[in-house]
């Protein structure tokens, strides 16, 4: 009796009451015991599970089915990136956010996560010694993400998240009257010629980045200024691995680099990235202003940017990411007559960044991540 009463109870819970279920996957025993006591402080996580390979972990994510698994790369018989690759293939709707050291090596380890599915990272605490300060940086860093990515938040997705659910591709432009634009602004030219895209992402942007630039020609008309919050030494890896992968010519921006045509710049970690003119040149500008939205680099500042320099010749994207950053920039790029693409919540890691456009009436098209590419060539060709 007392078993179906709770069954009933269980059964009663909305989704939104549910906890979410983690497993961490970890060979050092003081980082699985710090990350369980974070993820125990909060009502909103259960942990059902941990492992000290990737060997174990395929085994208790059969049998524990979790929501999220926090995975470390570097580990004994199964490291992380093998581990990942097989919860891919196995469990695909897990979300798997590795543990990354800030060194050469677990840079490029961590990219090549991303690049393969996995859905976020966080760095791994280096000082486990100071276990209080470790435990605080991993509850501002590790519990939002886990939340974006696995619907912790426990509210009621608001109603034009749940509009853009039932229809995620939206070719039409918004319903809402076009921004004026400001006197004597380049808006008022009745068809713009597109000079930049402008695209900005975080949370899943890697992999999406990466599709992409995957399906735009080596000959691509314009440049491509790319914001993803990311820190130093990352940023370069991922324009490596990118450059790789594209036609295009991908690199880490530069201070005073020339902005050219099918070049894409990507901004440094711990750097606002703007464009300024000079000698009648486009020139990529760095700098370590305060962060925005709690970011640096922030795409706020590059929309801003580009808007002040290209008036409406600006094609601006805003992909997969935690958090509004990008909306306040994109403002301007709308109010200045530029283009705004928005992807999709269907597939977007965390639909945060683009949501916020969205649901401000910002954006002209919301498109799938496999149509930004093709959204992307059909505006520029258009003009």
């Amino acid at each position: 009796m007392a078993d179906s009463v709770m069954q009933a109870s269980m059964a009663g819970r909305t989704n939104a009451e549910r906890r979410i279920r983690v497993l961490i996957v970890d060979d050092s025993g003081l980082i699985r015991r710090l990350i369980s006591r974070v993820l125990e402080g909060d009502p909103a996580f259960e942990v059902v599970g941990t492992a000290s390979n990737g060997v174990i972990a395929l085994e208790k994510a059969a049998q524990l089915h979790p929501d999220a698994i926090t995975l470390d790369i570097e580990m004994p018989e199964m490291d992380g990136l093998e581990t990942l690759t097989h919860l891919q293939r196995d469990f695909p709707k897990i979300k798997v956010i590795m543990f990354s050291t800030l060194t050469e090596r677990g840079a490029r380890s961590t990219i090549d996560s991303l690049l393969r599915g996995a859905s976020d990272y966080v760095t791994k605490p280096s000082n486990t010694g100071q276990f209080d300060e470790a435990e605080s940086r991993l509850r501002t860093t590790l519990l939002p993400r886990l939340k974006s990515l696995c619907g912790a938040s426990i509210a009621k997705p608001l109603a034009a998240e749940a509009r853009a659910m039932a229809a995620p591709v939206v070719s039409a432009a918004p319903a809402l009257s076009p921004m004026p634009p400001r006197m004597g602004s380049v808006a008022s030219r009745r068809a713009p010629h597109y000079r930049v895209v402008a695209i900005g992402l975080s949370t899943g942007g890697p992999a999406a980045l990466s599709e992409v630039l995957a399906q735009m020609p080596g000959d691509f008309p314009l440049p491509i200024l790319v914001t993803q919050h990311m820190p130093p030494l990352f940023t370069q890896f991922l324009a490596d691995r990118l450059n790789a992968r594209s036609a295009l010519n991908v690199m880490e921006a530069r201070e005073g680099q020339e902005v050219e045509p099918g070049k894409v710049y990507i901004a440094p970690g711990d750097y606002h990235m703007r464009v300024v003119v000079r000698d009648n040149k486009t020139l990529i500008a760095l700098d370590q202003g305060p962060p925005e939205n709690s970011c640096r680099p922030a795409v706020d500042v590059m929309m801003r940017s580009v808007s002040d320099v290209f008036g409406a010749d600006v094609v601006a994207a805003i992909l997969t990411g935690m958090g509004h950053d990008g909306r306040r920039g994109v403002e301007q790029v709308r109010r200045q007559g530029g283009y705004v693409i928005a992807q999709d919540n269907a597939t977007s890691v965390v639909w945060g960044m683009p949501g916020a456009v969205v649901e401000a009436g910002l954006a002209h098209q919301v498109v799938g991540l496999h149509s930004i590419a093709d959204a992307l060539l059909a505006k520029v060709r258009a003009a």
